[in-house]
């Protein structure tokens, strides 16, 4: 019992880290919480689905290209959405949620509201880790989850565009005298979050089926996990990953699986209440601002 709430936490931690990447990073360095984010984590399943499907072509050519153009969706979700609107956090808000409901509806119109929608495996198989069986895709998941934390750790701490892109987020009028523009890095961040969004639906949604509702319940631990952790901190977001993914592990094992849920919405109100710039944060808390 031990061994299978270890490996399978561990499963269900980097699945969240990989399912909050995208949100995380966007708000990181440009600022802007992007709400489309699962709609945009959903296009790019069905996406991957229609090229496998419709058009014939390999599982692994469709799914990155739906990657690809997921990424550019998010470019120009800033270029003719955010851009008019750069600075108004309640219009930024309200704009990429009404882009991610768009984007969501139009699938449940066009009738993709069946249970006839998956994604195939990448790799098939399973093997046993101490005594508890697990397949090949949920350990190509914790790799490839692990290994995208660490490179985008590397890509904002020791890359030109990287820090660029953190020196904007830090002090936008400082990061404006160096030559830095300010809609090329939003843009990017938007772009690189959404694609982030792509990689974890193609390597996530294979272990079931696609659903309109799973847009909602994406963005909503998104939202758990990097309040948890603290919006603007990666090392708070896998810290927050794996806090909420063993939690909801041992809730789901000993009080069913219906309370697993309960446990990243509660995430949410108890950090806003206790510490709302979460455990990693740096933005000043409450009695700081007054």
């Amino acid at each position: 019992m031990v061994a299978n709430l270890l490996i399978y936490g561990l499963v269900n931690s980097v699945v969240l880290m990989l399912t909050a990447l995208g949100f995380s990073l966007t708000f990181g360095l440009s600022g802007v919480a992007n709400f489309a984010h699962g709609g945009l984590y959903l296009l790019a399943g069905f996406l991957a689905w229609i090229f496998i499907n419709s058009f014939g072509l390999p599982a692994a050519l469709g799914m990155i290209l739906a990657v690809i153009v997921v990424g550019i969706l998010g470019a120009l979700i800033y270029r003719f959405i955010l851009m008019p609107v750069r600075g108004i956090v309640l219009s930024e808000v309200i704009s990429t949620f009404a882009v991610g409901v768009a984007i969501l509806e139009f699938f449940r119109w066009k009738g993709f509201v069946t249970y006839d929608f998956s994604l195939p495996v990448l790799v098939q198989g399973s093997v046993k880790i101490s005594g508890v069986s697990i397949d090949y895709q949920r350990l190509l998941i914790i790799a490839i989850g692990l290994a995208l934390a660490l490179l985008l750790w590397f890509f904002t701490h020791h890359t030109r565009i990287g820090l660029a892109l953190r020196g904007m987020s830090q002090d936008e009028y400082t990061a404006l005298s160096v030559g830095i523009e300010s809609d090329w890095a939003g843009m990017l961040s938007l772009a690189l979050g959404a694609g982030l969004a792509g990689v974890a639906a193609v390597v996530i949604l294979p272990l079931g089926i696609i659903s309109i509702n799973m847009g909602y319940d994406v963005l909503l631990i998104a939202l758990a996990v990097t309040v948890l952790g603290g919006l603007e901190s990666t090392t708070g977001l896998v810290v927050g990953s794996f806090f909420v993914g063993y939690a909801m592990v041992i809730t789901s094992t000993y009080l069913g699986p219906q309370w697993g849920e309960v446990v990243y919405l509660g995430a949410i109100v108890l950090v806003l209440a206790v510490k709302p710039s979460g455990l990693f944060g740096k933005s000043k808390e409450l009695e700081e601002r007054v």
